[in-house]
């Protein structure tokens, strides 16, 4: 008699709790015993029937050979069952299917909503069908009226969207380095409870950016407990990532701590050679706050570049308070322009003079994308010094800095509550050179990592892509392959399903994904882009009780 697969999905999850390796081994014993799954008694009807395929179904369990049903915006059947009327089929023998790949960390907050880019195409040829924006604190904060835009236009991915902290500071004290009164504290609260409840799905925070950084403890944990109370999640850009690192945690489980919300570190990484190797000592301090029960997880982009402003990278947040205007006017102060001069070389010695930061993009000389600042100084006979000094006063630039050490991200990547997110956004070919990962983050994980390097097995890896994400966030219909959840799945050619976007060259899609269906219908078909704008925006359910497990 044939065993159910969501009945055999429930008896596994029910007895983690008493033995965590009862799940592997039903399924084993279901494999072993060629018993298929979900078979049913009743013909099933199908928009579209994708037969043959290894399905991987998210969850990290091992994989097995199943036909998937499709009907409207659902997954209707997923194994071994009797057909009725089927519309399309799709053979997919050789081909791996597995949930769309959910980017937590996304910074498409404007382009999703910008009719040039909304498509959001270079996230769905890496096998994207949901992206999560405004992270790092910044991005919109009137949530309502966001996803009343997103929900009129359309997108290519589905949307989730975060509170972003320095946005809303900005919006209610400015760019001030300063506290903030208990009267502004308690209009962030108001406009964090009006977020919350037209479904965003918790609070982020960018304590390297302004104004963010200027938010003490306190204040960010007074504001995360409106989140808590409606069930969301606090997510972070640490304070610090090089020697602040371990203290940078700590408050981030402090937060969680007094907030009662799930702590989610973003890009979570040891940044500078100096603080090579802190990472698994920050890693120990999470599965301490782990094991003492609490909800605590992070994301990682798969590379030893990070990508942000100039700014943000050399000069300290104090002498970037005010915006743009005030910093120009300290850097000609004759009291503090010296200390801010000082500073940035501080910087450049600890990227080597320069040598390990590219710019990205400057708009008032296009042609020094990809060039590092150490090479552009040594072409126009100056010091690395002075060179930032006239980007910053010609209006600033994008960089990527090559900080981090191969060890340490092989060794983040296999952590079982590290997620993988991309920190990029939806881009159009152009001159710049922008950080890859926008490009071919989750087929480097996949295809590099776990298919070439074997750092993670096939299964970790798209588990760290679709149900993790998905429980972390709280998003119960999506992130696994069952029937009766959204229809949003990639399928991709294991052997050819690998990133093509590098340092040199950014602007290249990745390759081997076959077709991604979002919400049931293909963004991506025989490996083009459809146009599709099939993505909606996700809200959040009020209701605490709508939270998953811990992941």
């Amino acid at each position: 008699m044939p065993v159910p697969r969501d009945l055999t999905l429930r008896i596994c999850r029910f007895s983690t709790w008493w033995n965590p390796q009862v799940p592997r081994l039903l399924w084993v014993w279901t494999l072993l015993c060629g018993l298929p799954f979900a078979a049913q008694a009743d013909p099933v009807d199908a928009d579209w029937l994708l037969t043959g395929a290894t399905v991987i179904d998210g969850t990290g369990q091992p994989r097995l050979r199943a036909d998937i049903a499709l009907r409207g915006q659902k997954i209707v059947a997923v194994g071994t069952f009797e057909r009725g009327t089927i519309a399309q089929e799709i053979d997919c023998r050789g081909l791996v299917i597995a949930p769309g790949f959910i980017d937590l960390h996304n910074h498409s907050d404007s382009q999703v909503v910008d009719p040039q880019t909304r498509a959001n195409v270079n996230f769905l040829m890496q096998g994207c069908t949901t992206i999560v924006t405004g992270n790092c604190g910044s991005g919109p904060v009137d949530a309502r009226d966001y996803y009343r835009r997103l929900e009129e236009s359309g997108c290519g991915t589905h949307v989730a969207h975060l509170l972003p902290q320095g946005s809303l500071r900005e919006q209610v004290v400015g760019l001030a380095q300063r506290d903030a009164t208990p009267d502004e504290i308690q209009q962030m609260r108001d406009l964090t409870r009006q977020a919350m409840e037209a479904g965003a799905w918790g609070l982020s925070t960018g304590l390297i950016y302004v104004p963010s950084s200027y938010a003490s403890t306190a204040e960010i944990a007074s504001i995360a407990q409106v989140v808590g109370q409606t069930g969301g999640l606090y997510v972070s850009h640490i304070r610090g990532e090089g020697l602040q690192l371990l203290a940078a945690v700590d408050e981030a489980l402090d937060i969680g701590t007094k907030s009662g919300c799930p702590v989610h570190i973003s890009h979570f990484k040891a940044s500078g050679e100096e603080a090579w190797g802190l990472v698994q000592r920050a890693a120990a301090r999470i599965e301490q706050a782990r094991s003492a029960g609490q909800n605590v997880t992070a994301d990682q982009y798969p590379y030893i570049a990070s990508s942000t402003s100039l700014e943000a990278t050399l000069l300290p947040a104090w002498a970037r308070a005010g915006g743009n205007r005030e910093m120009l006017a300290r850097l000609e102060d004759p009291e503090t322009g010296p200390r801010v001069r000082q500073a940035i070389e501080q910087s450049l010695e600890r990227t080597a003079g320069g040598a390990r930061i590219r710019l990205a993009r400057y708009a008032r000389q296009p042609l020094w994308a990809g060039k590092s600042l150490a090479d552009l100084a040594t072409e126009r006979q100056t010091s690395p010094l002075e060179l930032v000094l006239e980007i910053v006063r010609g209006g600033g630039a994008a960089v990527v800095n090559f900080g981090m050490r191969e060890e340490d991200v092989r060794f983040v990547m296999a952590l079982p509550w590290v997620a993988t997110a991309s920190d990029g956004r939806a881009y159009l070919p152009g001159a710049d050179r922008p950080h890859p990962r926008s490009y071919g983050t989750f087929p480097r994980k996949i295809g590099h990592y776990a298919q070439r390097e074997q750092v993670v097995t096939l299964e970790q890896a798209i588990r760290s892509a679709t149900s993790l994400p998905a429980a972390i966030l709280g998003l119960k219909d999506r992130g696994r392959l069952e029937p009766g959840l959204v229809a949003d799945l990639v399928v991709f050619d294991p052997e050819s399903f690998i990133d093509q976007a590098t340092y040199d060259d950014p602007h290249a899609y990745a390759t081997g994904v076959r077709h991604v269906f979002v919400a049931g219908e293909p963004a991506v078909w025989k490996g083009s882009p459809t146009g599709a704008l099939r993505g909606r925006p996700l809200r959040r359910p009020s209701s605490r009780n709508t939270t998953t497990a811990d992941p």
